[in-house]
């Protein structure tokens, strides 16, 4: 089934777009070889894990929008932290639109329904106008009210910038550049991918109602969150990948997490 493209249906939201622009075109200084330093590198790749895996995959995903673990609640607070340094949006917003996507996933009313095409999925949904965010609230009710919640989902970005200015303080401008423009978009699309090639690529285990599949490569990109189908046959479930060869690296911390003792109420998939 395929739905022709949205621009006629949804109008454009330039503040995004720019923004989206602007981090774009930051990432680009980083192939200036006056950024380049493997330091910088190294920082990247280990802020891609901490606000990328700790905290979209691990927090944003797994702990908060399916509660499939809990976890006491200073460390909760961090994941979510971590999560809000990844710059997707506030933390209230993207739990919501998630909530939403997998009610009606791959249906009209999923905001990245992959019927749309792959760039729609992959980003061009959240360049528009969708009247299904005023929606929010009523899938938020858990976290809403929370002062800490409330203070990430509306200042995430000052937060960005205040990390920003500290990493140029400790490594100056290639720090900057890698550290947040670079590390910000390759989360970015490592992030999106789960909502467009896990819904292409790859091989289906379960009918889970839509087209969602089990994708390595992403799988490898996201932490464990390419094994796209079994997640969406058992959304509650902690563990992602359930065959041996499906590697879930956040899995692995979970496990870690509750063999210190961090990590209770696990829930995992029923076959």
């Amino acid at each position: 089934m395929t739905i022709s493209t949205t621009s006629e249906k949804f109008s454009p939201d330039w503040s995004i777009i720019g923004f989206m622009a602007f981090l774009h075109i930051g990432a680009l200084f980083a192939l200036l070889p006056s950024n380049f330093s493997w330091t910088a590198v190294g920082l990247a790749l280990l802020l891609h894990w901490i606000t990328g895996g700790l905290g979209i995959t691990l927090g944003f995903h797994r702990m908060v929008t399916h509660r499939s673990f809990q976890t006491p609640k200073w460390l909760e607070y961090f994941l979510v932290f971590c999560g809000t340094l990844a710059c997707e949006g506030g933390v209230c917003d993207w739990v919501g639109l998630h909530r939403i996507h997998h009610l009606h996933s791959d249906n009209e009313q999923d905001p990245h329904d992959s019927h749309r095409g792959f760039w729609w999925s992959h980003m061009g949904w959240m360049l528009h106008n969708l009247p299904i965010r005023s929606e929010v609230p009523r899938y938020i009710k858990d976290i809403a009210d929370d002062p800490v919640y409330k203070f990430l989902q509306n200042n995430f970005i000052p937060i960005q910038i205040a990390f920003g200015i500290l990493l140029y303080l400790v490594g100056g401008w290639s720090f900057v550049v890698w550290g947040i423009f670079f590390r910000i978009v390759a989360v970015f699309h490592c992030t999106w991918l789960v909502n467009s090639a896990t819904h292409k690529f790859g091989y289906r285990t379960y009918d889970s109602g839509d087209d969602s599949t089990n994708c390595w490569w992403v799988a490898v990109l996201t932490y464990g969150e390419g094994w796209h189908n079994n997640h969406h046959a058992f959304q509650y479930s902690a563990r992602h990948g359930l065959q041996w060869w499906e590697i879930d690296t956040t899995w692995m911390m979970i496990q870690l997490l509750q063999a210190l003792g961090l990590a209770t109420n696990v829930k995992l998939a029923t076959k």
